[in-house]
Protein backbone atom coordinates (compact mmCIF):
# COMPACT_ATOMS: atom_id res chain seq x y z
CA UNK A 1 0.00 0.00 0.00
CA UNK A 2 1.31 3.42 -0.94
CA UNK A 3 -0.01 6.75 0.33
CA UNK A 4 0.01 9.66 -2.05
CA UNK A 5 0.14 12.79 0.09
CA UNK A 6 1.33 13.95 3.46
CA UNK A 7 -2.10 14.20 5.05
CA UNK A 8 -2.95 10.68 3.92
CA UNK A 9 0.35 9.28 5.13
CA UNK A 10 -0.16 10.71 8.61
CA UNK A 11 -3.81 9.76 8.57
CA UNK A 12 -3.03 6.07 8.59
CA UNK A 13 -0.77 6.51 11.61
CA UNK A 14 -3.73 7.57 13.73
CA UNK A 15 -6.42 10.16 14.03
CA UNK A 16 -4.33 12.27 16.36
CA UNK A 17 -1.63 12.56 13.71
CA UNK A 18 -3.84 13.95 10.96
CA UNK A 19 -2.23 16.84 9.11
CA UNK A 20 -4.39 19.92 8.67
CA UNK A 21 -3.66 21.65 5.38
CA UNK A 22 -3.74 25.40 4.80
CA UNK A 23 -1.69 28.44 3.86
CA UNK A 24 0.51 29.56 6.77
CA UNK A 25 2.59 32.73 6.85
CA UNK A 26 6.35 32.55 7.31
CA UNK A 27 7.40 33.07 10.97
CA UNK A 28 8.96 36.42 10.23
CA UNK A 29 6.03 37.92 8.31
CA UNK A 30 2.31 38.46 8.74
CA UNK A 31 0.08 37.32 5.87
CA UNK A 32 -1.13 40.00 3.49
CA UNK A 33 -4.81 40.60 2.88
CA UNK A 34 -4.65 38.83 -0.49
CA UNK A 35 -2.89 35.84 1.08
CA UNK A 36 -5.59 35.62 3.73
CA UNK A 37 -8.36 35.80 1.15
CA UNK A 38 -6.89 32.96 -0.93
CA UNK A 39 -6.09 30.61 1.98
CA UNK A 40 -7.50 27.11 2.02
CA UNK A 41 -10.96 26.40 3.40
CA UNK A 42 -11.24 25.87 7.18
CA UNK A 43 -10.51 22.26 8.07
CA UNK A 44 -13.59 20.11 8.71
CA UNK A 45 -13.77 17.17 11.06
CA UNK A 46 -14.57 14.85 8.16
CA UNK A 47 -12.28 12.18 6.68
CA UNK A 48 -12.83 11.27 3.04
CA UNK A 49 -10.90 8.26 1.78
CA UNK A 50 -10.30 6.31 -1.42
CA UNK A 51 -8.71 3.06 -2.57
CA UNK A 52 -7.51 2.82 -6.16
CA UNK A 53 -7.87 0.04 -8.66
CA UNK A 54 -4.63 -1.48 -9.94
CA UNK A 55 -2.29 1.20 -11.22
CA UNK A 56 -1.60 4.63 -9.84
CA UNK A 57 -3.54 7.75 -8.97
CA UNK A 58 -1.96 9.48 -11.98
CA UNK A 59 -3.19 6.93 -14.52
CA UNK A 60 -4.73 9.65 -16.74
CA UNK A 61 -8.00 7.77 -16.36
CA UNK A 62 -10.57 6.76 -13.76
CA UNK A 63 -8.20 6.45 -10.78
CA UNK A 64 -6.93 9.98 -11.38
CA UNK A 65 -10.44 11.34 -11.84
CA UNK A 66 -11.47 10.06 -8.41
CA UNK A 67 -8.26 11.33 -6.85
CA UNK A 68 -8.90 14.76 -8.37
CA UNK A 69 -12.32 14.79 -6.71
CA UNK A 70 -10.76 13.90 -3.38
CA UNK A 71 -8.17 16.66 -3.70
CA UNK A 72 -10.80 19.19 -4.78
CA UNK A 73 -12.83 18.35 -1.68
CA UNK A 74 -9.76 18.76 0.50
CA UNK A 75 -8.91 22.16 -1.00
CA UNK A 76 -12.38 23.66 -1.37
CA UNK A 77 -14.28 22.04 1.50
CA UNK A 78 -11.48 21.61 4.03
CA UNK A 79 -12.08 17.89 4.57
CA UNK A 80 -9.22 15.64 5.61
CA UNK A 81 -8.22 12.84 3.23
CA UNK A 82 -6.59 9.44 3.27
CA UNK A 83 -6.01 7.23 0.26
CA UNK A 84 -4.16 4.13 -0.81
CA UNK A 85 -2.91 2.90 -4.18
CA UNK A 86 -3.42 -0.74 -5.09
CA UNK A 87 -0.57 -2.30 -7.05
CA UNK A 88 -2.42 -5.59 -7.50
CA UNK A 89 -5.74 -7.24 -6.68
CA UNK A 90 -4.17 -8.59 -3.49
CA UNK A 91 -4.03 -5.00 -2.19
CA UNK A 92 -7.77 -4.33 -2.43
CA UNK A 93 -8.95 -5.97 0.81
CA UNK A 94 -6.10 -4.76 3.05
CA UNK A 95 -6.32 -1.23 1.63
CA UNK A 96 -10.06 -1.12 2.34
CA UNK A 97 -9.45 -2.47 5.84
CA UNK A 98 -6.87 0.26 6.40
CA UNK A 99 -9.55 2.84 5.64
CA UNK A 100 -11.94 1.12 8.05
CA UNK A 101 -9.26 1.09 10.75
CA UNK A 102 -8.68 4.80 10.20
CA UNK A 103 -12.40 5.49 10.82
CA UNK A 104 -12.97 7.17 7.46
CA UNK A 105 -16.33 8.90 7.17
CA UNK A 106 -16.64 7.79 3.53
CA UNK A 107 -14.45 5.47 1.46
CA UNK A 108 -14.50 5.34 -2.34
CA UNK A 109 -13.51 2.03 -3.95
CA UNK A 110 -12.43 2.80 -7.50
CA UNK A 111 -13.32 0.43 -10.29
CA UNK A 112 -15.23 -2.69 -11.25
CA UNK A 113 -12.41 -4.90 -9.98
CA UNK A 114 -13.03 -3.88 -6.34
CA UNK A 115 -16.72 -4.86 -6.35
CA UNK A 116 -16.31 -8.13 -4.42
CA UNK A 117 -13.92 -6.65 -1.86
CA UNK A 118 -15.89 -3.48 -1.18
CA UNK A 119 -19.12 -5.46 -0.80
CA UNK A 120 -17.36 -7.74 1.67
CA UNK A 121 -16.00 -4.72 3.55
CA UNK A 122 -19.45 -3.11 3.63
CA UNK A 123 -21.08 -6.30 4.89
CA UNK A 124 -18.46 -6.72 7.63
CA UNK A 125 -18.71 -3.06 8.69
CA UNK A 126 -22.38 -2.03 8.42
CA UNK A 127 -21.73 1.22 10.34
CA UNK A 128 -19.12 2.37 7.79
CA UNK A 129 -20.10 4.21 4.59
CA UNK A 130 -18.66 3.15 1.23
CA UNK A 131 -19.01 4.17 -2.42
CA UNK A 132 -18.26 1.82 -5.30
CA UNK A 133 -17.23 3.48 -8.57
CA UNK A 134 -18.35 1.43 -11.59
CA UNK A 135 -19.66 -1.25 -9.24
CA UNK A 136 -22.83 -2.33 -7.51
CA UNK A 137 -24.16 -3.19 -4.09
CA UNK A 138 -25.01 -6.75 -3.16
CA UNK A 139 -27.77 -5.60 -0.82
CA UNK A 140 -25.56 -3.48 1.46
CA UNK A 141 -27.42 -0.32 2.55
CA UNK A 142 -24.09 1.31 3.46
CA UNK A 143 -22.67 0.98 -0.07
CA UNK A 144 -23.55 3.58 -2.73
CA UNK A 145 -22.93 2.63 -6.38
CA UNK A 146 -21.72 5.31 -8.79
CA UNK A 147 -22.22 4.27 -12.39
CA UNK A 148 -22.32 5.98 -15.76
CA UNK A 149 -24.36 5.62 -18.92
CA UNK A 150 -21.22 5.83 -21.03
CA UNK A 151 -23.07 4.51 -24.05
CA UNK A 152 -24.67 7.97 -24.29
CA UNK A 153 -21.56 10.10 -24.83
CA UNK A 154 -19.87 7.24 -26.70
CA UNK A 155 -22.79 7.18 -29.15
CA UNK A 156 -22.03 10.81 -29.95
CA UNK A 157 -18.32 9.93 -30.23
CA UNK A 158 -19.12 7.11 -32.67
CA UNK A 159 -21.27 9.37 -34.82
CA UNK A 160 -18.55 12.02 -34.85
CA UNK A 161 -15.88 9.42 -35.63
CA UNK A 162 -17.80 8.11 -38.63
CA UNK A 163 -18.46 11.65 -39.88
CA UNK A 164 -14.80 12.65 -39.50
CA UNK A 165 -13.29 9.49 -40.94
CA UNK A 166 -12.04 9.62 -44.51
CA UNK A 167 -11.72 5.83 -44.83
CA UNK A 168 -15.12 5.31 -43.19
CA UNK A 169 -13.53 2.64 -41.05
CA UNK A 170 -13.40 3.36 -37.31
CA UNK A 171 -12.05 1.15 -34.57
CA UNK A 172 -12.37 0.47 -30.86
CA UNK A 173 -10.89 -1.98 -28.39
CA UNK A 174 -10.94 -2.46 -24.63
CA UNK A 175 -8.97 -3.36 -21.55
CA UNK A 176 -11.20 -6.16 -20.27
CA UNK A 177 -14.54 -7.41 -21.56
CA UNK A 178 -16.58 -6.11 -18.63
CA UNK A 179 -19.73 -3.94 -18.68
CA UNK A 180 -17.87 -0.80 -17.57
CA UNK A 181 -15.76 -1.10 -20.74
CA UNK A 182 -18.16 -2.52 -23.29
CA UNK A 183 -20.72 0.17 -22.47
CA UNK A 184 -18.38 2.67 -24.14
CA UNK A 185 -17.80 0.35 -27.08
CA UNK A 186 -21.49 -0.40 -27.61
CA UNK A 187 -22.39 3.27 -27.76
CA UNK A 188 -19.51 3.97 -30.14
CA UNK A 189 -20.60 1.15 -32.45
CA UNK A 190 -24.24 2.23 -32.60
CA UNK A 191 -23.33 5.89 -33.04
CA UNK A 192 -21.18 5.05 -36.05
CA UNK A 193 -23.99 2.89 -37.44
CA UNK A 194 -26.45 5.77 -36.94
CA UNK A 195 -24.27 7.99 -39.13
CA UNK A 196 -24.14 5.24 -41.76
CA UNK A 197 -27.93 4.83 -41.74
CA UNK A 198 -28.62 8.57 -41.88
CA UNK A 199 -26.22 9.35 -44.69
CA UNK A 200 -26.38 6.13 -46.69
CA UNK A 201 -22.63 5.80 -46.25
CA UNK A 202 -20.95 2.43 -45.82
CA UNK A 203 -19.23 2.63 -42.42
CA UNK A 204 -17.32 -0.24 -40.82
CA UNK A 205 -16.47 -0.62 -37.13
CA UNK A 206 -13.47 -2.85 -36.45
CA UNK A 207 -12.38 -4.18 -33.08
CA UNK A 208 -15.90 -4.61 -31.68
CA UNK A 209 -19.20 -6.04 -32.85
CA UNK A 210 -21.86 -4.81 -30.43
CA UNK A 211 -24.48 -7.23 -31.70
CA UNK A 212 -22.23 -10.27 -31.27
CA UNK A 213 -20.54 -8.79 -28.18
CA UNK A 214 -17.18 -9.86 -29.57
CA UNK A 215 -14.01 -7.94 -30.20
CA UNK A 216 -10.46 -7.05 -29.24
CA UNK A 217 -9.26 -6.70 -25.62
CA UNK A 218 -5.84 -6.15 -24.08
CA UNK A 219 -6.59 -8.42 -21.12
CA UNK A 220 -5.72 -5.80 -18.50
CA UNK A 221 -5.47 -2.05 -17.96
CA UNK A 222 -1.68 -1.78 -18.05
CA UNK A 223 -0.93 1.67 -19.51
CA UNK A 224 0.41 1.72 -23.06
CA UNK A 225 1.27 -1.96 -23.19
CA UNK A 226 2.80 -3.72 -26.15
CA UNK A 227 -0.45 -5.65 -26.60
CA UNK A 228 -2.39 -2.39 -26.75
CA UNK A 229 -0.08 -1.01 -29.42
CA UNK A 230 -0.35 -4.25 -31.41
CA UNK A 231 -4.16 -4.12 -31.37
CA UNK A 232 -4.16 -0.46 -32.40
CA UNK A 233 -1.75 -1.26 -35.25
CA UNK A 234 -4.01 -4.09 -36.40
CA UNK A 235 -7.04 -1.80 -36.46
CA UNK A 236 -5.08 0.76 -38.48
CA UNK A 237 -4.06 -2.02 -40.86
CA UNK A 238 -7.78 -2.79 -41.25
CA UNK A 239 -8.29 0.79 -42.43
CA UNK A 240 -9.34 2.53 -39.22
CA UNK A 241 -8.39 6.20 -39.09
CA UNK A 242 -10.29 6.99 -35.87
CA UNK A 243 -9.53 4.77 -32.86
CA UNK A 244 -11.33 4.64 -29.50
CA UNK A 245 -9.18 2.76 -26.93
CA UNK A 246 -11.23 1.95 -23.82
CA UNK A 247 -8.59 0.73 -21.42
CA UNK A 248 -7.33 3.58 -19.29
CA UNK A 249 -4.22 5.34 -20.54
CA UNK A 250 -3.60 3.74 -23.94
CA UNK A 251 -3.04 7.01 -25.76
CA UNK A 252 0.72 6.66 -25.96
CA UNK A 253 0.33 3.19 -27.48
CA UNK A 254 -2.22 4.38 -30.04
CA UNK A 255 -0.22 7.48 -30.97
CA UNK A 256 2.89 5.34 -31.52
CA UNK A 257 0.94 2.91 -33.70
CA UNK A 258 -0.39 5.80 -35.79
CA UNK A 259 3.04 7.37 -36.21
CA UNK A 260 4.68 4.08 -37.14
CA UNK A 261 1.96 3.34 -39.69
CA UNK A 262 2.52 6.75 -41.27
CA UNK A 263 -1.20 7.41 -41.68
CA UNK A 264 -3.46 10.38 -41.02
CA UNK A 265 -5.40 9.01 -38.05
CA UNK A 266 -6.76 10.29 -34.74
CA UNK A 267 -8.02 8.84 -31.50
CA UNK A 268 -10.87 9.51 -29.10
CA UNK A 269 -10.06 9.78 -25.39
CA UNK A 270 -11.90 8.10 -22.54
CA UNK A 271 -12.76 9.05 -18.95
CA UNK A 272 -11.01 12.46 -18.92
CA UNK A 273 -10.61 15.34 -21.37
CA UNK A 274 -7.42 13.83 -22.77
CA UNK A 275 -6.47 16.73 -25.06
CA UNK A 276 -6.51 18.95 -21.97
CA UNK A 277 -4.97 16.62 -19.39
CA UNK A 278 -2.40 15.07 -21.75
CA UNK A 279 -1.56 17.92 -24.15
CA UNK A 280 1.24 15.89 -25.72
CA UNK A 281 -1.51 13.97 -27.54
CA UNK A 282 -3.77 16.95 -28.32
CA UNK A 283 -2.93 17.01 -32.03
CA UNK A 284 -4.27 13.44 -32.31
CA UNK A 285 -7.30 13.63 -30.00
CA UNK A 286 -10.52 14.37 -31.89
CA UNK A 287 -12.54 14.51 -28.65
CA UNK A 288 -13.02 12.46 -25.48
CA UNK A 289 -15.99 10.64 -23.97
CA UNK A 290 -15.73 11.90 -20.41
CA UNK A 291 -16.73 9.92 -17.35
CA UNK A 292 -16.86 12.82 -14.93
CA UNK A 293 -16.05 10.98 -11.72
CA UNK A 294 -14.36 14.03 -10.21
CA UNK A 295 -17.75 15.77 -10.04
CA UNK A 296 -19.51 12.80 -8.43
CA UNK A 297 -16.81 12.28 -5.80
CA UNK A 298 -16.76 15.97 -4.89
CA UNK A 299 -20.56 16.28 -4.78
CA UNK A 300 -20.97 13.23 -2.54
CA UNK A 301 -18.33 14.48 -0.11
CA UNK A 302 -19.75 18.02 -0.17
CA UNK A 303 -23.23 16.77 0.71
CA UNK A 304 -22.18 14.38 3.48
CA UNK A 305 -19.57 16.65 5.06
CA UNK A 306 -22.25 19.36 5.33
CA UNK A 307 -24.53 17.06 7.27
CA UNK A 308 -26.37 15.33 4.45
CA UNK A 309 -27.88 11.89 4.89
CA UNK A 310 -26.08 8.95 3.31
CA UNK A 311 -28.10 6.92 0.83
CA UNK A 312 -27.29 3.61 -0.80
CA UNK A 313 -29.26 4.68 -3.87
CA UNK A 314 -27.19 4.60 -7.04
CA UNK A 315 -25.85 7.72 -8.73
CA UNK A 316 -25.97 7.34 -12.52
CA UNK A 317 -24.00 9.83 -14.59
CA UNK A 318 -25.82 10.76 -17.80
CA UNK A 319 -25.83 13.43 -20.49
CA UNK A 320 -28.79 14.99 -18.71
CA UNK A 321 -27.05 15.49 -15.36
CA UNK A 322 -23.63 16.25 -16.81
CA UNK A 323 -22.09 13.06 -15.47
CA UNK A 324 -20.81 12.30 -18.95
CA UNK A 325 -20.35 14.22 -22.19
CA UNK A 326 -17.98 14.94 -25.04
CA UNK A 327 -14.95 17.17 -24.58
CA UNK A 328 -14.41 20.25 -26.78
CA UNK A 329 -12.94 19.68 -30.23
CA UNK A 330 -10.03 22.06 -29.62
CA UNK A 331 -7.65 21.76 -32.61
CA UNK A 332 -10.34 19.93 -34.61
CA UNK A 333 -12.99 22.63 -34.22
CA UNK A 334 -12.47 23.88 -37.78
CA UNK A 335 -12.20 20.35 -39.17
CA UNK A 336 -15.71 19.31 -38.18
CA UNK A 337 -18.52 20.88 -40.17
CA UNK A 338 -21.21 23.03 -38.61
CA UNK A 339 -23.73 20.52 -39.96
CA UNK A 340 -22.15 17.68 -37.99
CA UNK A 341 -21.89 19.81 -34.85
CA UNK A 342 -25.56 20.72 -35.12
CA UNK A 343 -26.50 17.09 -35.62
CA UNK A 344 -24.51 16.07 -32.54
CA UNK A 345 -26.47 18.62 -30.52
CA UNK A 346 -29.72 17.16 -31.87
CA UNK A 347 -28.61 13.64 -31.05
CA UNK A 348 -27.67 14.67 -27.50
CA UNK A 349 -31.09 16.25 -27.02
CA UNK A 350 -32.73 13.12 -28.40
CA UNK A 351 -30.84 10.84 -26.01
CA UNK A 352 -31.72 13.07 -23.05
CA UNK A 353 -35.40 13.13 -24.00
CA UNK A 354 -35.48 9.38 -24.53
CA UNK A 355 -36.32 9.63 -28.22
CA UNK A 356 -32.98 8.04 -29.16
CA UNK A 357 -31.73 4.79 -27.68
CA UNK A 358 -27.91 4.81 -27.82
CA UNK A 359 -27.86 1.02 -27.72
CA UNK A 360 -29.75 0.53 -30.98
Amino acid sequence: MKLKNASAAFALLGASALVLTGCAAAPEAEPTASETETSAAPTLDYLACAVSDEGSWNDKSFNESVYDGLMKAQTELGVQVAEAESNSAEDFAPNLQAMVDQACDITFAVGFNLVADVNAAAAANPEVQFVTIDGWSEGNANLKPVTYAMNQSSYLAGYLAAAYSTTKVVGTYGGLQIPAVTDFMDGFYYGAMAYAAETGTDVKVVGWDAKAQAGQFIGNFTPNSGESKAIAAALINDGADVIFPVGGDQFGAVSEAIKEAGVEAVMIGVDKDIALTSPEYASMVLTSAEKRMTNAVYDIIADLSAGGTFSGDAYVGTLANGGTGLSPLYEFESKVSDEVKARLAELEAGIISGEIDPLK
